[in-house]
């Protein structure tokens, strides 16, 4: 039997049978199409708030949204996985610097970091691990994930074909990353790749390659300059025997300021609280903006590296020259004494 259609011989959706509307139609939209659907009017609203849904598209889009742990978190989030794709799936940009004294320091007890590497958009490798934040180490050590390590290498179906020029180019062009980060208790999430690598480079000494991927955030107000915006890396560390096939051996996450130096746990948690909080999240998916940002960054860590150096270098010829001053007045009192 058909579904009544209105006067002018349409069909409503609300007519359709629902199965048909959630089974057939909304399930095979992407989630930036089911978001621009529910603000169409209220009925198609209430039919893509479902939360199934929502999973599915999370499930489908990071593999690690599966993972008992994420979905416990989830489940606690205001709209449920709706609320995950939309803290997650675009790209996150964050300058707002998390230097307001009035603010609390972050109630965050752990971080659970959802991981995801693909290859041409097929998922090569899933990783979920939670990171207790609470602990004395955490807060005073360096700020650093480690999701595999070598006695944990796993393999892909990626291999090593042509030059090896060319097979780095290969994995820049072709490797991406999801890496969000869950604060259950904050009900809040965050995606810190750029998606695409900013860069690819092969270890000098072990001869592993490592595809980087990065985001800049805003400092958190330090002192100094050097604060004026920090860089959360990621790095996929890949292995394997020439021509054959390509391990992933580590997968890494840590941040680092403008001068270089690795931030504490306590120092990357304010920071990754304000952008949690703060940060924009861009709708472009291609990548090219964390590579610019990425850039960018470099370009400035690069001058405000040299410029260090003239200013020790002005620096140490003017206490030569007071040296040199100081000398020659005691030889000029001695001989003249």
């Amino acid at each position: 039997m058909a579904p009544p259609s209105n006067v002018d011989g349409t069909i409503s959706f609300s007519a359709l049978n629902l199965d048909v509307l959630h089974n057939h139609i909304l399930s095979r939209l992407d989630g930036p199409t089911l978001a621009a659907l529910a603000c169409t009017s209220s009925e198609l609203n209430a039919l893509s708030a479902h939360d199934k849904l929502w999973q599915q598209l999370c499930t489908s889009t990071w593999p690690s949204a599966n993972h008992p742990l994420v979905t416990a978190a989830v489940s606690t989030f205001p709209f449920g996985h709706r609320s995950l794709f939309s803290d997650s799936y675009p790209l996150l940009l964050h300058r707002h610097s998390c230097n307001d004294l009035d603010r609390p320091f972050p109630t965050t007890t752990e971080l659970i970091s959802a991981v995801d590497i693909y290859y041409r958009n097929v998922p090569i490798f899933s990783k979920v691990q939670a990171t207790e934040t609470v602990t004395a180490w955490f807060l005073s050590s360096p700020f650093r994930v480690d999701l595999v390590g070598p006695e944990k290498s796993l393999p892909t179906w990626i291999r090593q074909v042509g030059e090896k020029d060319s097979w780095l180019k290969q994995l820049e062009e072709n490797v991406t990353l999801s890496w969000i980060l869950i604060d259950p208790k904050q009900k809040r999430a965050m995606n810190m790749s750029s998606r695409r690598a900013v860069s690819v480079q092969r270890h000098w000494l072990t001869g592993e390659v490592q595809v980087k991927f990065a985001s800049i955030l805003a400092g958190d107000g330090g002192k100094g300059s050097e604060r004026e915006c920090v860089q959360c890396e990621m790095v996929v560390t890949c292995g394997g025997k020439e021509g054959g096939e390509v391990h992933v051996r580590d997968v890494s996450m840590g941040m680092e300021d403008m001068e270089g130096k690795a931030l504490s746990g306590k120092e990357s948690l304010v920071i990754l609280d304000g952008a949690m909080e703060w940060g924009e999240r861009r709708k472009g998916k291609s990548g090219k903006e964390g590579k610019e940002s990425y850039k960018e960054f470099a370009e400035k860590r690069r001058e405000r590296k040299e410029r260090k150096q003239r200013r020790e270098k002005v620096l140490d010829w003017v206490c030569i020259a007071s040296g040199l001053s100081s000398f020659m007045a005691f030889w000029s009192l001695v001989l003249f004494r």
